[in-house]
């Protein structure tokens, strides 16, 4: 992943912080989901909402199709607004990025007491998804 790439990722963090600094916690997802867009909006980034994620099966595009709650500059986002984030939660991200060959996914979930954040990284060589953090991020990030 680029430098550019990353801070993409730290971008869309940021309008998400934003989000949830001002509305707080407990609100439906949908309600997430659009101060999300237009806060978006306002910093002028063009993030596609419920994104369509084409299927492929050896080469031939699958009817069933895929939709991510938005998509920014190759990152699929997920937004919940639950108590926590469980293994389905990440599978569900997990899977979206694996069949649509996207190698970056945040997962957000506006319940919790803090905005909780989760960045992935896929890589498909070993076809394993990475936790990025701040202990690790730099291994994956390379110039320019």
């Amino acid at each position: 992943m680029t430098r550019r790439e990353y801070l993409d990722m730290y971008e869309v963090v940021g309008v998400a912080m934003e989000v949830y600094n001002t509305l707080g916690r407990g609100l439906a997802e949908q309600i997430y989901q659009e101060a999300f867009l237009m806060e978006a909006r306002l910093r002028q980034m063009e993030i596609e909402r419920e994104k369509k994620l084409t299927l492929t099966y050896k080469g031939m595009v699958m009817e069933k199709a895929y939709y991510a709650d938005y998509f920014y500059h190759g990152i699929i986002l997920e937004f919940k607004a639950l108590s926590e984030i469980t293994a389905d939660h990440r599978a569900q991200l997990f899977n979206y990025m694996r069949i649509t060959h996207q190698h970056r996914g945040i997962l957000f979930n506006f319940g919790e007491p803090n905005l909780h954040t989760e960045r992935y990284l896929y890589l498909p060589e070993i076809d394993d998804f990475i936790l990025l953090t701040h202990e690790n991020y730099m291994n994956y990030v390379s110039d320019p």
